[in-house]
Protein backbone atom coordinates (compact mmCIF):
# COMPACT_ATOMS: atom_id res chain seq x y z
CA UNK A 1 0.00 0.00 0.00
CA UNK A 2 1.31 3.41 -0.98
CA UNK A 3 2.16 6.56 0.95
CA UNK A 4 0.78 9.81 -0.45
CA UNK A 5 1.55 13.35 0.68
CA UNK A 6 -1.08 16.04 0.03
CA UNK A 7 0.17 19.63 0.43
CA UNK A 8 -2.53 22.27 0.87
CA UNK A 9 -5.90 21.78 2.58
CA UNK A 10 -8.21 24.28 0.98
CA UNK A 11 -11.47 23.14 -0.54
CA UNK A 12 -9.75 21.12 -3.28
CA UNK A 13 -7.04 19.73 -1.02
CA UNK A 14 -9.71 18.45 1.35
CA UNK A 15 -11.62 16.80 -1.49
CA UNK A 16 -8.50 15.17 -2.93
CA UNK A 17 -7.34 13.91 0.47
CA UNK A 18 -10.78 12.48 1.24
CA UNK A 19 -10.92 10.72 -2.11
CA UNK A 20 -7.48 9.20 -1.66
CA UNK A 21 -8.24 8.04 1.89
CA UNK A 22 -11.36 6.24 0.67
CA UNK A 23 -9.85 4.88 -2.56
CA UNK A 24 -8.46 1.62 -1.20
CA UNK A 25 -5.14 2.32 -2.98
CA UNK A 26 -3.47 4.31 -0.18
CA UNK A 27 -2.17 2.75 3.03
CA UNK A 28 -0.74 5.93 4.53
CA UNK A 29 -1.94 9.45 3.81
CA UNK A 30 -0.06 12.50 5.09
CA UNK A 31 -1.90 15.84 4.91
CA UNK A 32 0.10 19.03 5.25
CA UNK A 33 -0.94 22.67 5.58
CA UNK A 34 0.03 25.83 7.44
CA UNK A 35 -2.71 25.75 10.07
CA UNK A 36 -1.90 23.22 12.80
CA UNK A 37 -5.53 23.18 13.93
CA UNK A 38 -6.82 22.58 10.41
CA UNK A 39 -4.27 19.84 9.79
CA UNK A 40 -5.22 18.06 13.01
CA UNK A 41 -8.94 18.29 12.38
CA UNK A 42 -8.62 17.11 8.77
CA UNK A 43 -6.41 14.17 9.71
CA UNK A 44 -8.77 13.11 12.51
CA UNK A 45 -11.81 13.37 10.25
CA UNK A 46 -10.29 11.36 7.41
CA UNK A 47 -8.90 8.70 9.76
CA UNK A 48 -12.40 8.24 11.17
CA UNK A 49 -14.05 8.15 7.76
CA UNK A 50 -11.76 5.71 5.91
CA UNK A 51 -9.71 2.56 6.50
CA UNK A 52 -6.42 4.35 5.95
CA UNK A 53 -3.63 5.53 8.22
CA UNK A 54 -3.80 9.35 8.20
CA UNK A 55 -1.17 11.70 9.63
CA UNK A 56 -1.26 15.47 9.93
CA UNK A 57 1.87 17.55 9.29
CA UNK A 58 1.85 21.32 9.93
CA UNK A 59 3.85 22.89 7.10
CA UNK A 60 4.66 26.37 5.80
CA UNK A 61 5.13 25.47 2.14
CA UNK A 62 6.64 28.89 1.41
CA UNK A 63 9.75 27.60 3.24
CA UNK A 64 11.60 25.18 0.90
CA UNK A 65 13.75 23.73 3.68
CA UNK A 66 10.66 22.79 5.67
CA UNK A 67 9.14 21.10 2.62
CA UNK A 68 12.37 19.18 1.97
CA UNK A 69 12.51 18.04 5.60
CA UNK A 70 8.94 16.74 5.45
CA UNK A 71 9.56 14.96 2.15
CA UNK A 72 12.69 13.32 3.56
CA UNK A 73 10.80 12.13 6.62
CA UNK A 74 7.65 10.90 4.87
CA UNK A 75 9.30 9.44 1.72
CA UNK A 76 6.01 9.43 -0.21
CA UNK A 77 5.28 7.42 -3.33
CA UNK A 78 3.30 10.39 -4.69
CA UNK A 79 3.20 14.11 -3.91
CA UNK A 80 -0.04 16.00 -4.59
CA UNK A 81 0.47 19.78 -4.62
CA UNK A 82 -2.80 21.65 -3.98
CA UNK A 83 -1.50 24.83 -2.31
CA UNK A 84 -1.28 28.40 -3.57
CA UNK A 85 -0.77 31.77 -1.95
CA UNK A 86 -4.35 32.76 -2.82
CA UNK A 87 -7.23 30.84 -4.35
CA UNK A 88 -8.23 31.49 -7.98
CA UNK A 89 -11.74 32.04 -6.56
CA UNK A 90 -10.55 34.82 -4.22
CA UNK A 91 -11.91 37.63 -6.42
CA UNK A 92 -15.19 35.95 -7.35
CA UNK A 93 -17.37 37.97 -4.97
CA UNK A 94 -15.57 41.31 -5.27
CA UNK A 95 -16.87 44.18 -7.37
CA UNK A 96 -14.36 46.93 -6.56
CA UNK A 97 -12.38 48.47 -9.46
CA UNK A 98 -9.04 46.86 -8.58
CA UNK A 99 -10.50 43.35 -8.28
CA UNK A 100 -12.55 43.74 -11.45
CA UNK A 101 -9.50 44.93 -13.38
CA UNK A 102 -7.25 42.10 -12.19
CA UNK A 103 -9.92 39.50 -12.87
CA UNK A 104 -10.56 40.92 -16.35
CA UNK A 105 -6.86 40.60 -17.18
CA UNK A 106 -7.05 36.80 -16.94
CA UNK A 107 -5.73 34.32 -14.42
CA UNK A 108 -2.25 34.62 -15.89
CA UNK A 109 -1.80 37.95 -14.13
CA UNK A 110 -2.18 36.10 -10.81
CA UNK A 111 0.62 33.65 -11.54
CA UNK A 112 2.58 35.16 -8.60
CA UNK A 113 -0.05 33.61 -6.33
CA UNK A 114 0.18 30.21 -8.06
CA UNK A 115 3.88 29.66 -8.82
CA UNK A 116 5.78 30.11 -5.51
CA UNK A 117 4.47 27.08 -3.59
CA UNK A 118 4.74 24.58 -6.43
CA UNK A 119 8.22 25.99 -7.19
CA UNK A 120 9.24 25.36 -3.57
CA UNK A 121 7.79 21.86 -3.69
CA UNK A 122 9.71 20.97 -6.84
CA UNK A 123 12.96 22.37 -5.44
CA UNK A 124 12.39 20.43 -2.23
CA UNK A 125 11.73 17.18 -4.13
CA UNK A 126 15.12 17.63 -5.80
CA UNK A 127 16.82 18.51 -2.51
CA UNK A 128 15.34 15.45 -0.81
CA UNK A 129 16.58 13.23 -3.65
CA UNK A 130 13.14 11.80 -4.37
CA UNK A 131 12.28 10.24 -7.71
CA UNK A 132 8.50 10.17 -7.34
CA UNK A 133 5.66 11.69 -9.36
CA UNK A 134 4.42 15.15 -8.40
CA UNK A 135 0.89 16.13 -9.42
CA UNK A 136 0.11 19.86 -9.36
CA UNK A 137 -3.32 21.44 -9.01
CA UNK A 138 -2.16 25.07 -8.97
CA UNK A 139 -2.97 26.57 -12.44
CA UNK A 140 -0.97 23.76 -14.10
CA UNK A 141 -1.58 24.82 -17.73
CA UNK A 142 0.70 27.82 -17.17
CA UNK A 143 2.72 27.09 -14.01
CA UNK A 144 3.91 23.87 -15.68
CA UNK A 145 5.54 25.57 -18.68
CA UNK A 146 7.04 28.27 -16.46
CA UNK A 147 8.68 25.67 -14.21
CA UNK A 148 9.70 23.50 -17.17
CA UNK A 149 11.97 26.32 -18.33
CA UNK A 150 13.83 25.99 -15.02
CA UNK A 151 13.96 22.19 -15.23
CA UNK A 152 11.45 21.91 -12.38
CA UNK A 153 8.22 20.84 -14.07
CA UNK A 154 5.87 18.58 -12.07
CA UNK A 155 5.07 15.20 -13.58
CA UNK A 156 1.66 16.47 -14.66
CA UNK A 157 -1.17 18.79 -13.69
CA UNK A 158 -4.68 18.04 -12.44
CA UNK A 159 -8.19 19.13 -13.42
CA UNK A 160 -8.96 21.27 -16.49
CA UNK A 161 -8.52 18.92 -19.51
CA UNK A 162 -9.75 16.05 -17.33
CA UNK A 163 -12.81 18.09 -16.43
CA UNK A 164 -13.55 18.59 -20.12
CA UNK A 165 -13.19 14.83 -20.60
CA UNK A 166 -15.70 14.21 -17.81
CA UNK A 167 -18.18 16.64 -19.39
CA UNK A 168 -17.87 14.91 -22.75
CA UNK A 169 -18.41 11.49 -21.21
CA UNK A 170 -21.58 12.78 -19.51
CA UNK A 171 -22.88 14.06 -22.85
CA UNK A 172 -22.19 10.77 -24.61
CA UNK A 173 -23.89 8.72 -21.89
CA UNK A 174 -26.96 10.95 -22.06
CA UNK A 175 -27.13 10.85 -25.85
CA UNK A 176 -26.82 7.06 -26.03
CA UNK A 177 -29.16 6.22 -23.16
CA UNK A 178 -26.42 5.19 -20.76
CA UNK A 179 -24.08 3.29 -23.07
CA UNK A 180 -20.48 3.30 -21.80
CA UNK A 181 -18.69 6.03 -23.76
CA UNK A 182 -15.77 5.22 -26.06
CA UNK A 183 -12.26 6.45 -25.39
CA UNK A 184 -12.33 10.25 -25.04
CA UNK A 185 -9.18 12.33 -25.58
CA UNK A 186 -8.96 16.09 -25.14
CA UNK A 187 -6.51 18.79 -26.20
CA UNK A 188 -7.41 22.06 -24.53
CA UNK A 189 -6.35 24.84 -22.21
CA UNK A 190 -7.53 26.14 -18.84
CA UNK A 191 -8.75 29.29 -20.60
CA UNK A 192 -11.36 27.15 -22.39
CA UNK A 193 -12.77 25.59 -19.23
CA UNK A 194 -15.38 28.24 -18.37
CA UNK A 195 -17.17 27.96 -21.75
CA UNK A 196 -17.19 24.18 -21.35
CA UNK A 197 -18.62 24.34 -17.84
CA UNK A 198 -21.21 26.97 -18.74
CA UNK A 199 -22.16 25.32 -22.06
CA UNK A 200 -21.22 28.48 -24.00
CA UNK A 201 -19.97 27.17 -27.36
CA UNK A 202 -17.35 29.66 -28.62
CA UNK A 203 -17.45 28.43 -32.23
CA UNK A 204 -15.22 26.02 -34.17
CA UNK A 205 -11.96 27.97 -33.97
CA UNK A 206 -11.93 28.27 -30.18
CA UNK A 207 -13.38 24.94 -29.11
CA UNK A 208 -11.39 22.32 -27.24
CA UNK A 209 -10.32 19.46 -29.48
CA UNK A 210 -12.26 16.30 -28.64
CA UNK A 211 -11.31 12.91 -30.11
CA UNK A 212 -13.54 9.84 -29.78
CA UNK A 213 -12.49 6.20 -30.04
CA UNK A 214 -9.15 4.79 -31.09
CA UNK A 215 -9.57 6.34 -34.53
CA UNK A 216 -9.86 9.81 -32.98
CA UNK A 217 -13.12 10.91 -34.58
CA UNK A 218 -13.52 14.63 -33.89
CA UNK A 219 -16.57 15.89 -31.99
CA UNK A 220 -15.35 19.17 -30.49
CA UNK A 221 -18.90 20.44 -29.95
CA UNK A 222 -19.54 17.59 -27.46
CA UNK A 223 -17.60 19.58 -24.86
CA UNK A 224 -20.37 22.21 -24.87
CA UNK A 225 -23.52 20.05 -24.94
CA UNK A 226 -23.76 19.20 -21.22
CA UNK A 227 -26.07 21.31 -19.02
CA UNK A 228 -24.50 24.53 -17.78
CA UNK A 229 -23.04 24.71 -14.27
CA UNK A 230 -22.71 28.22 -12.86
CA UNK A 231 -19.18 29.27 -11.82
CA UNK A 232 -18.34 28.61 -8.19
CA UNK A 233 -16.94 26.06 -5.79
CA UNK A 234 -19.45 23.50 -7.10
CA UNK A 235 -16.99 23.06 -9.99
CA UNK A 236 -14.61 21.47 -7.48
CA UNK A 237 -16.79 18.35 -7.40
CA UNK A 238 -15.89 17.84 -11.05
CA UNK A 239 -12.25 18.80 -10.48
CA UNK A 240 -11.98 16.06 -7.86
CA UNK A 241 -13.72 13.53 -10.11
CA UNK A 242 -11.24 14.34 -12.89
CA UNK A 243 -8.28 14.20 -10.50
CA UNK A 244 -8.66 11.02 -8.44
CA UNK A 245 -8.32 8.51 -11.31
CA UNK A 246 -5.06 10.24 -12.28
CA UNK A 247 -3.65 10.07 -8.76
CA UNK A 248 -4.55 6.40 -8.44
CA UNK A 249 -2.84 5.68 -11.77
CA UNK A 250 0.34 7.41 -10.58
CA UNK A 251 0.72 4.98 -7.66
CA UNK A 252 2.90 1.85 -7.85
CA UNK A 253 1.21 -1.29 -9.20
CA UNK A 254 -1.70 0.71 -10.61
CA UNK A 255 -3.79 -0.12 -13.63
CA UNK A 256 -3.27 1.66 -16.93
CA UNK A 257 -5.29 4.85 -17.31
CA UNK A 258 -5.90 6.70 -20.57
CA UNK A 259 -7.00 10.19 -19.62
CA UNK A 260 -6.42 13.86 -20.40
CA UNK A 261 -4.41 16.08 -18.08
CA UNK A 262 -2.89 19.55 -18.02
CA UNK A 263 0.82 20.08 -18.56
CA UNK A 264 2.31 16.58 -18.72
CA UNK A 265 6.04 17.15 -18.39
CA UNK A 266 5.54 20.92 -18.36
CA UNK A 267 3.75 21.29 -21.70
CA UNK A 268 1.37 24.26 -22.06
CA UNK A 269 -2.31 23.33 -21.77
CA UNK A 270 -3.79 19.83 -21.67
CA UNK A 271 -3.22 16.60 -23.65
CA UNK A 272 -4.28 12.94 -23.76
CA UNK A 273 -1.92 10.68 -21.82
CA UNK A 274 -1.38 7.06 -20.87
CA UNK A 275 -0.43 6.60 -17.20
CA UNK A 276 0.85 3.52 -15.42
CA UNK A 277 2.72 3.26 -12.11
CA UNK A 278 3.94 6.84 -12.22
CA UNK A 279 5.02 6.76 -15.87
CA UNK A 280 3.25 9.23 -18.16
CA UNK A 281 3.36 9.25 -21.94
CA UNK A 282 1.45 11.24 -24.52
CA UNK A 283 -1.50 9.47 -26.18
CA UNK A 284 -2.51 11.64 -29.12
CA UNK A 285 -4.50 10.09 -31.96
CA UNK A 286 -2.29 8.66 -34.67
CA UNK A 287 -2.61 11.50 -37.18
CA UNK A 288 -2.27 14.35 -34.66
CA UNK A 289 1.14 15.96 -34.07
CA UNK A 290 2.38 17.17 -30.71
CA UNK A 291 3.75 20.30 -32.38
CA UNK A 292 0.29 21.26 -33.61
CA UNK A 293 -1.28 20.52 -30.23
CA UNK A 294 1.29 22.69 -28.45
CA UNK A 295 0.76 25.55 -30.90
CA UNK A 296 -2.99 25.32 -30.34
CA UNK A 297 -2.63 25.45 -26.56
CA UNK A 298 -0.17 28.33 -26.73
CA UNK A 299 -2.74 30.27 -28.73
CA UNK A 300 -5.46 29.39 -26.24
CA UNK A 301 -3.26 30.61 -23.35
CA UNK A 302 -4.00 34.15 -24.52
CA UNK A 303 -7.47 33.66 -23.07
CA UNK A 304 -5.75 33.63 -19.66
CA UNK A 305 -3.81 36.76 -20.57
CA UNK A 306 -0.56 34.92 -21.38
CA UNK A 307 1.08 35.94 -24.67
CA UNK A 308 4.16 33.73 -24.34
CA UNK A 309 6.68 32.17 -21.95
CA UNK A 310 10.33 32.80 -22.79
CA UNK A 311 13.08 30.19 -22.64
CA UNK A 312 14.13 31.51 -19.22
CA UNK A 313 10.56 31.29 -17.83
CA UNK A 314 9.71 34.99 -18.19
CA UNK A 315 5.99 35.42 -18.80
CA UNK A 316 4.71 38.08 -21.22
CA UNK A 317 1.10 39.23 -20.98
CA UNK A 318 -1.32 40.02 -23.79
CA UNK A 319 -2.35 43.49 -24.92
CA UNK A 320 -5.80 42.76 -23.48
CA UNK A 321 -4.32 41.97 -20.05
CA UNK A 322 -2.27 45.16 -20.07
CA UNK A 323 -5.30 47.21 -21.07
CA UNK A 324 -7.40 45.64 -18.30
CA UNK A 325 -5.11 46.93 -15.53
CA UNK A 326 -3.86 50.10 -17.23
CA UNK A 327 -6.10 52.32 -15.13
CA UNK A 328 -5.36 50.57 -11.84
CA UNK A 329 -1.76 49.34 -11.80
CA UNK A 330 -0.09 48.98 -15.21
CA UNK A 331 3.06 47.52 -13.63
CA UNK A 332 1.13 44.33 -12.82
CA UNK A 333 1.23 43.42 -16.51
CA UNK A 334 4.94 44.01 -17.07
CA UNK A 335 6.96 40.91 -18.12
CA UNK A 336 7.24 38.56 -15.14
CA UNK A 337 10.46 36.66 -14.41
CA UNK A 338 10.54 33.58 -12.20
CA UNK A 339 12.77 35.39 -9.69
CA UNK A 340 10.22 38.22 -9.38
CA UNK A 341 7.21 36.11 -8.34
CA UNK A 342 7.34 37.00 -4.64
CA UNK A 343 7.71 40.74 -5.27
CA UNK A 344 4.88 40.72 -7.81
CA UNK A 345 2.66 38.79 -5.38
CA UNK A 346 3.28 41.50 -2.77
CA UNK A 347 2.40 44.15 -5.34
CA UNK A 348 -0.83 42.30 -6.19
CA UNK A 349 -1.70 42.21 -2.49
CA UNK A 350 -1.09 45.96 -2.27
CA UNK A 351 -3.27 46.75 -5.28
CA UNK A 352 -6.05 44.42 -4.14
CA UNK A 353 -5.87 45.54 -0.51
CA UNK A 354 -5.41 42.05 0.93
Amino acid sequence: MSTVLVIGLGDMGDRVAAGLAASGFVGRLVVASRSEVNVGQTAATLASAADCLVEGAPLDATRPDDVAELLGRVRPDLVVQCASLRSPWALADRGDPAAKAVAAAGLGLRLPYQVPVVLNVMRAVREAGLDVPVANLSFPDVTGPVLERAGLAPTLGLGNAGMVLRRVRAVLREETGGVIPPLVRVVGHHSQLTPVMTAADPGPEDRCRVYLGEEGRRDDAAAYRAPAIDPGLRWNFLTAAATLPVLEALLPESRVLRWSVPSPGGLPGGYPVRIQAGAVELDLPRDESIEDAIAFNERMARGDGVERVDADGTVHFTDAAREAVAGVAPDLAEPLALADMDARAARLDEVLGV
